[in-house]
């Protein structure tokens, strides 16, 4: 019974240690399959990256691509002729020439709406003067650098050196009636260059400005010959 036992026993020990053999044997086996499965995965992530990596070089080739189309846009906004420079070195003098004479009214008059209106010329036309003056320089072209004389003839509508001379003299309704007078022949000069500005000049911004200076100063044509109209 015991040989029976012994005998049948051996066998399934050593299967019992065989088997248990097997399975470790097995799972080592998993386990380094595990590990060298893990492996790829991280190579594959590293590969990940690098694709990813690659794809940020893509993304810095995008970046240098675009980039000079934002170039080409701000020198399409810097791109110029003749009829611009021309409208900006003529823009300058003439509203230096509106500012002279808006400064004039501070003490001449006392007429209030006359005053108004003045004060808005000096605000509107110089930032403007400031903005011709940037763009000149922007294009190499020389800036005027002041009023090249009182006496310009029909250069500078309503800005002859004797015209000025009298409204310098003038007081109360007389310079009002003279300052609009000479004010409205001053901004049909200059709405006749913006026009031209629009139909010859090539960059935007500045027939942009041409097309404000039109706007604005039409409207206030209007404004004075309204003033004259109701004696100031």
């Amino acid at each position: 019974m015991t040989s029976f036992v012994d005998a049948d026993a051996t066998p399934c020990n050593r299967l019992d240690f065989n088997t248990a053999e097997d399975l470790m044997t097995r799972k080592n086996l998993a386990g380094t399959a595990l590990a060298v499965l893990t492996s790829g995965l991280v190579l594959a992530g590293c590969g990940s990256d690098s694709d990813s990596g690659s794809g940020g070089h893509d993304m810095d080739s995008m970046t240098w691509t675009t980039t000079p189309t934002s170039s080409a846009a701000a020198a399409s906004s810097g791109e110029h002729n003749d009829a611009d420079i021309t409208f900006a070195q003529g823009m300058i003098p003439h509203h230096q020439g509106a500012l002279e004479m808006s400064k004039l009214a501070e003490g001449r008059t006392s007429n209030a709406k006359v005053l108004d209106l003045a004060s808005r010329i000096e605000k509107a036309q110089d930032p403007e003067i400031k903005t011709m003056t940037d763009w000149l320089k922007a294009w190499g072209a020389e800036a005027p650098a002041g009023m090249p004389g009182m006496d310009h003839g029909t250069a500078m509508p309503g800005m002859g050196t004797e015209e000025m001379d009298m409204l310098k003299q003038a007081k109360d309704a007389d310079f009002d009636k003279m300052f609009l007078e000479m004010m409205i022949k001053h901004h049909q000069g200059a709405i006749e260059m913006a026009q031209t500005e629009l139909q010859q000049g090539s960059n935007a911004d500045a027939k942009k400005l041409a097309q404000q200076i039109i706007d604005s100063q039409a409207a206030e044509i209007t404004e004075m010959q309204g003033l004259l109209g109701a004696g100031g």
